[in-house]
């Protein structure tokens, strides 16, 4: 059965027809490609990303292209969003001076990862691309090559390495074991840890709505009815909890790149 037939799942499949309960799995994440454009394969999560880049660019240049100094509602609610992640995340972590060259990454990054998650609530689309670890993987990676660069342009090589690695010569002879286990976990768990947070949560909830979602159809013979209605109401309240979560991992996710940007501005002691 192919990804997209096990999304769908087989309408003529209910309990007590002999059929068994079609679990989700990691086959629910892979798709066939849709189409070819210039050798590559383009499959659903890469269309839903391109869209979703589409959509954020279209909304903030409706929001802000035209502004005005009595803001329409659409203003209103880009600007909204804009101070949300200006004042709340990235003024908070790097301070005004040094914050304000990175809130348009910031806020980049968080409408994106937002509509990316979105895409699992909404019709036709229902999969949330950063479910995918190549996508929150990339986005991780961006953040690194951003903030370990930083690091050793605003303190130097050596600067940078005692930075990274924690270096404090009050340690004394646990100070190497304590540099190699900086080192490790700012080097390579923390982008590790970054990527699968989002991924991890995203993948989760996905599954958790296919389960109900697939069992209220399947549920739907005999006296299965009475717990196909049991497992609908699970879908409507995990849509909701999902909605929350989806926008909190975008949060998370900013938050803690504006944590490692802040860090790597830090001046060592």
């Amino acid at each position: 059965m192919s990804a997209d037939q096990m999304l769908a799942f087989e309408t003529d499949c209910h309990i007590f027809d002999g059929c068994g309960f079609p679990t989700p799995g990691l086959h629910s994440f892979v798709f066939e490609p849709l189409f070819t454009i210039g050798g590559i394969e383009v499959n659903k999560p890469m269309l839903l990303a391109v869209l979703g880049s589409a959509v954020v660019l279209v909304f903030l240049w409706a929001a802000f292209g035209r502004a005005k100094v009595v803001p329409g509602k659409l203003q209103m609610v880009g600007e909204a969003g804009y101070d949300f992640i200006r004042k709340g995340i990235v003024y908070e972590a790097l301070g005004k001076k040094e914050g304000d060259k990175y809130v348009p990454l910031m806020v980049s990054l968080f409408f994106f990862i937002w509509i990316m998650n979105l895409w699992s609530i909404v019709p036709v689309a229902q999969f949330p691309v950063t479910s995918v670890i190549a996508y929150p993987a990339g986005l991780a990676l961006l953040v690194y090559l951003i903030w370990v660069p930083l690091t050793f342009k605003r303190h130097g090589f050596i600067g940078g390495i005692k930075n990274i690695s924690g270096y404090n010569k009050e340690l004394g002879w646990v100070l190497p074991l304590v540099m190699l286990l900086e080192l490790l976990s700012n080097l390579l768990i923390r982008p590790f840890t970054h990527a699968v947070r989002l991924f991890a949560n995203m993948f989760a909830g996905h599954v958790l709505l296919l389960i109900f979602t697939i069992a209220s159809w399947y549920l739907l013979n005999g006296i299965g009815i009475a717990y196909a209605g049991v497992s609908f109401v699970m879908v409507i309240l995990l849509t909701a909890f999902e909605m929350f979560i989806q926008a909190l991992q975008a949060y998370v996710f900013v938050l803690l790149a504006s944590s490692y940007i802040q860090g790597a501005l830090a001046e060592h002691h």
